[in-house]
């Protein structure tokens, strides 16, 4: 059989898995990931189709242009930390992830933590912590940080909010400092009490929960999507998608319990088998902000920053685009530089900017109007009256003495001897 009739096969084998994947998650939870995202015009998509065992990607993506990297990684990359990634899997096949996977993690649908066949908990894990590659302009947020695989969805299996609560137990367990859940359910919160005891317990032992607002905010209509929504926690950190305007992603879910907002829009990451590939979601502006809490956490390992003081500083550092935080990205745009360069342990909430100055076309005052002529265009009138005057009056004197000049060499004495 032909290698292209092979590849044909082994892709439709993929989107059949991805399929069944979705199908399961809207049953049970939510796999946060948006619908393929458009070929950027600076970012090759691989002929226009996600695969796995593809080239890398030699352009840096533009979630990390918005970034001065030099600053960012000036005091840490992100060592020491370890990062639960509770998805598909991590793939251990592509090289820029491979060594970032540490040991403990676990598998709760008979597959391997390091074996991904769908994809997402590889991009995911791509985008917190992937290492620098010489062929790819692509790396992760915290590229020496180290992300553990708790594998609780497969092509085969979906995941179900007990086998989410099970695998963050087990995070917990393997002692971790933060849990990455691109994964939700819209399911009534009174029917979670396994996943509220999960997160309580995961709050109990001081580890920072980063959770995917979800993808269903087309309609604007607002809904909660837990874990994200479990606001009664103070270890949740709730991620909407930005777009490259800071705006919320139009896919990304709006609501009260929205604490941040991440780059989700032409996601470039690593894919199983290696290279890079494209796609788009909150699952992807989850990892963004995971990313920055990683570094932030390993920076200040010796002051015992706790979960609730990470989301502070992070929401307070946040790139606005208002004064306030709002239902759609929160307190703004996550911006890893700003959280970095302020070394200021937070003690509260943030609170809104103040004065017109707080953010770039955020709550413009506008100018007085006045009505008639102003103080000032009074005062330029007049001093244009007395400039023109003044010219004036010297144009007259000088008429009026080339003029008696001229009179006086016709009418008066001649130099021939007569009068």
């Amino acid at each position: 059989m032909g290698s292209r009739a092979i590849g044909h096969r082994a892709g439709h084998r993929r989107r059949a898995a991805g399929a069944l994947v979705a199908a399961a998650c809207a049953a049970g939870l939510s796999c946060a990931t948006a619908a393929p995202a458009v070929a950027d015009e600076n970012v090759p998509l691989n002929s226009g189709e996600c695969k796995f065992g593809s080239d890398d990607i030699k352009e840096t993506p533009w979630s990390l242009q918005r970034l001065l990297t030099n600053q960012m990684w000036a005091d840490t990359q992100g060592q020491g930390v370890r990062v639960a990634v509770i998805d598909t899997g991590v793939d251990a096949g592509n090289q820029q992830i491979k060594s970032a996977i540490g040991p403990g993690g676990q598998t709760y649908v008979k597959g391997k933590p390091t074996e991904d066949k769908v994809g997402h908990g590889t991009k995911v894990a791509g985008i917190i912590a992937a290492r620098p590659r010489p062929s790819s302009g692509f790396v992760g947020i915290a590229p020496k940080a180290t992300v553990i695989p708790f594998q609780q969805t497969s092509d085969e299996k979906a995941g179900t909010a007990d086998s989410l609560a099970t695998a963050i137990n087990d995070a917990v367990k393997a002692k971790v400092d933060i849990i990455n859940i691109s994964q939700g359910t819209a399911a009534s919160e009174d029917r979670l009490p396994t996943l509220k005891a999960a997160v309580a317990n995961a709050e109990q032992a001081k580890i920072l929960i980063v959770a995917s607002a979800g993808n269903g905010g087309a309609s604007g209509e607002e809904k909660n999507m837990y874990p994200a929504a479990f606001k009664e926690y103070r270890n949740v950190l709730a991620v909407a998608a930005s777009d490259r305007n800071n705006e919320r992603a139009a896919f990304s879910q709006p609501g009260s319990f929205v604490d941040i907002a991440a780059p989700g829009v032409d996601m470039v990451s690593t894919v199983p088998g290696g290279g890079n590939c494209v796609d788009q979601g909150t699952s992807f502006a989850a990892p963004y902000a995971a990313g920055a809490a990683a570094l932030l956490i390993a920076k200040h390992r010796s002051d015992a920053w706790t979960p609730e003081q990470v989301i502070w500083h992070l929401e307070q550092t946040a790139e606005r685009v208002r004064k306030n935080r709002d239902d759609n990205i929160g307190w703004g745009v996550v911006d890893p530089v700003a959280a970095l360069n302020d070394d200021t342990r937070p003690t509260a909430a943030p609170t809104p900017d103040k004065g017109t100055n707080a953010a770039a076309g955020a709550n413009i005052e506008p100018a007085a109007l006045t009505i008639g002529e102003s103080a000032e265009d009074r005062r330029s009138r007049i001093a244009i009256y007395i400039v023109g005057g003044g010219l004036l009056a010297v144009a007259a004197v000088v008429g009026s003495a080339v003029a008696l000049r001229d009179w006086r060499r016709k009418t008066g004495f001649n130099t021939h001897g007569e009068a």
